[in-house]
């Protein structure tokens, strides 16, 4: 699925690969080395005896191995809705995924995908919300360039290439669209991952009115002019490896503090930056497994 090569999985044994490598990913898929920089430094471990395709293999997305809920699963009905956003793109689309069981109406919970519009990964994600009983629905930011292209490489350049401040009005429209749904409750969640936490702390801040409780993964907080606006009780997960988005926490924190806001913050150990996201060599299981039922919890509490 993804544009960097990669062959059958090696099954030599190894040693663990170096963090760098984790770091090196981290920064080629936020756009902050370019792809040859990224390949370059992976080369430099092949001299420890780590093969090129073992790298790509455990760092690059691999989507077969992220399904956790079919679409097909009896509990849960999937399909794709259309939204308006007239101050974004002008219109928006994304994954709506209800309860077989719902009756009438129930909370909902907006998904919020990464930097590279609505993967797999994050298809999957909302059908687990939905499968726990709440109305979900994952917008894609690249519905106006023709909607998720199918490998992360091209998703993450046509997210670049598009009006930030645009996206955001889509995603503020979304919430907007899925609060006021025919079947929600009135109530509504975000939760979000890397760019998507950020768009969940941009959310709580931007639309207070709107968001009744935020999870954002490893996500950047808002302009901080904007903090004190936060009224929604706020689960923030964060990997203890991620300094790059760890930087701004002290911060966030004390701001959240003055604000008042009701938050509580889970710092995973020895967790990479999508340490959540299972189709990726960054997954770790039992930390990803903990989160999740955190992020369920806190929903059924806030959304009931």
């Amino acid at each position: 699925m993804n544009t960097l090569p990669a062959g059958p999985a090696d099954t030599t044994p190894h040693p663990p690969i170096p963090q760098e490598a984790f770091d090196w990913y981290d920064e080629y898929a936020h756009g902050l080395i370019d792809r040859r920089t990224f390949m370059s430094r992976l080369a430099t471990l092949t001299a420890a005896g780590f093969s090129m395709n073992l790298l790509l293999t455990t760092l690059m997305p691999n989507y077969a191995n992220a399904e956790q809920v079919s679409f097909n699963d009896p509990d849960i009905k999937a399909r794709y809705a259309t939204y308006p956003s007239p101050e974004g793109h002008g219109e928006g689309r994304g994954y709506l995924v209800t309860p077989t069981a719902l009756k009438g109406k129930g909370p909902a919970v907006l998904v919020i995908h990464e930097n590279r519009g609505l993967n797999p990964y994050i298809a999957d994600v909302a059908r687990r919300v939905a499968k726990a009983g709440f109305v979900a629905f994952a917008p894609d930011a690249l519905h106006p360039k023709g909607g998720y292209p199918g490998n992360d490489d091209e998703g993450r350049a046509l997210q670049g290439s598009m009006d930030r401040a645009k996206i955001e009005k889509d995603f503020i429209a979304a919430a907007k669209f899925l609060k006021t749904h025919e079947l929600s409750n009135g109530k509504l969640g975000a939760v979000g991952f890397c760019f998507g936490g950020y768009l969940v702390n941009l959310l709580a801040a931007l639309v207070p009115e709107v968001l009744d409780a935020g999870v954002p993964f490893y996500g950047t907080p808002a302009a901080k002019e904007l903090r004190k606006n936060i009224k929604a009780p706020l689960l923030i997960q964060l990997a203890e490896l991620d300094t790059r988005i760890n930087e701004s926490w002290p911060e966030y924190e004390a701001d959240l503090k003055a604000a008042g806001v009701n938050y509580t913050m889970h710092m995973y150990p020895k967790c990479n930056h999508g340490f959540h996201n299972d189709s990726t060599g960054r997954y770790d299981e039992k930390n990803a497994q903990l989160a999740w039922e955190r992020t369920i919890a806190f929903f059924k509490q806030h959304l009931a």
